[in-house]
């Protein structure tokens, strides 16, 4: 990577420690430079939209199918129209699987959209998905521009919109609506706003089951500063760190009381769906697997996500990153190594891990100033590469997503 000949405005070290001033600042929702990073966002994304409304008619497939009612979207559109309880499927090999395996947050906003807009469930869950995806975007900027300026927040949200999986994010998922929250509470963490990081880390924990993420995040930061101020913190910070958990715990907690076992209950209910925690011995049964009888496109595409994963987060530590975007990063990433499942799914589960990406935006911004034409050559590569790959993923593959 070139340097460039002449010093720049940043700092010598490549993740400036976040600056705490002696007031608090005010909230500012849209930071300067917001509205050119959005316009990136929503032009690559809907470009994604495009792509999959040609090619699926294209190949003669159902649009809304593509879109709405693929894999776990049906499950989200069960939940919202019929409740929990009412849906199962048996495996090949016997596993019963139900619907308690999907967290309720996204069903309840799908409800709750059909209850007040002319729109089918499907049609409510993309409404949800879209929007929760540009405030995410407006998220990711706004921590990016407090600890990196515009420059960086701009690239960043740019190749948050660029990867190989962002079409889950035109899709009726989860993970638009987990990535919103997030970045918005580690925002809130970043200005302290515990009160307000407590809350939005409880609705993240309702979202998906890795949404504890956002929780162990706030916790670990509220520990901090606990620690640094020697306990001379405000009340807000021990209510917010109490809130943080209770999301996901109270979910955890109803699964176990509805099948009979409290505490390992909803853990039951997902080991039916070849999810369990076992350090990583899946992920290696799958390596071998791969390198035995190979797996097409997808799968080694999606060991090199993870793989990439692995590596940002190591970047990431090296550059001193703020605390909250660390654990927040770590903690997903060690439930995509660590916890067994569709290894296709995995980088979709990387995918609300925005903070791994921050070496990458650091690196194009400075490319950008030395090497502009290099620098638009890779994004838009990037770019070109995320939409042809997701509208694989999305109309044309039949792995699940």
């Amino acid at each position: 990577m070139s340097t460039p000949s002449a010093p720049l405005p940043e700092p010598a070290v490549p993740y400036p420690p976040v600056r705490r001033p002696a007031a608090r600042r005010p909230w500012h929702p849209a930071p300067a430079g917001l509205l050119p990073a959005l316009a990136v966002f929503l032009a690559v994304r809907a470009a994604g939209v495009v792509a999959v409304v040609v090619t699926s008619r294209l190949y003669g497939r159902p649009v809304t199918k593509n879109l709405a009612h693929s894999w776990d979207s049906n499950w989200y559109l069960h939940i919202a129209t019929h409740g929990y309880g009412h849906l199962i499927w048996i495996t090949p090999t016997g596993d019963v699987q139900t619907d308690w395996a999907f967290f309720p947050l996204y069903p309840t906003l799908i409800r709750a959209v059909t209850a007040v807009l002319p729109l089918s469930p499907g049609g409510a869950a993309l409404l949800i998905a879209w929007c929760a995806a540009v405030v995410a975007a407006c998220g990711i900027y706004a921590v990016g521009h407090r600890l990196y300026g515009r420059a960086v927040a701009t690239a960043w949200v740019a190749l948050w919109a660029s990867l190989p999986h962002s079409v889950v994010l035109t899709l009726a998922y989860t993970e638009p609506l987990f990535a919103a929250l997030a970045a918005w509470c580690l925002y809130a963490v970043l200005t302290d706003r515990w009160l307000t990081a407590g809350v939005l880390a409880a609705l993240a924990g309702l979202s998906r089951p890795n949404g504890i993420a956002a929780a162990v995040a706030v916790v670990a930061a509220a520990g901090y500063a606990v620690l640094r101020c020697r306990g001379r913190v405000p009340a807000g910070l021990w209510v917010g760190a109490v809130l943080a958990p209770l999301g996901w715990a109270g979910y955890v907690l109803w699964v176990g009381r509805r099948t009979g076992d409290l505490l390992h209950g909803y853990f039951r209910v997902q080991s039916a769906w070849s999810s369990r925690l076992d350090f990583g011995r899946g992920a290696l049964r799958f390596l071998k697997a791969l390198f035995l009888h190979g797996g097409g496109v997808v799968y080694p595409l999606a060991l090199v996500v993870v793989a990439a994963g692995v590596v940002l987060f190591g970047l990431l530590c090296l550059g001193r990153a703020p605390l909250p975007l660390v654990v927040f990063a770590g903690t997903l990433l060690l439930m995509v190594v660590a916890v067994s499942g569709p290894f296709a799914s995995k980088p979709r589960f990387l995918l609300p891990a925005f903070p791994l990406l921050v070496p990458l935006a650091l690196a194009l911004v400075r490319t950008w100033r030395t090497k502009r034409a290099r620098a638009l050559l890779l994004g838009g590569t990037l770019t070109a590469v995320s939409l042809a790959y997701g509208t694989f993923l999305a109309a044309v593959a039949r792995q699940p997503l």
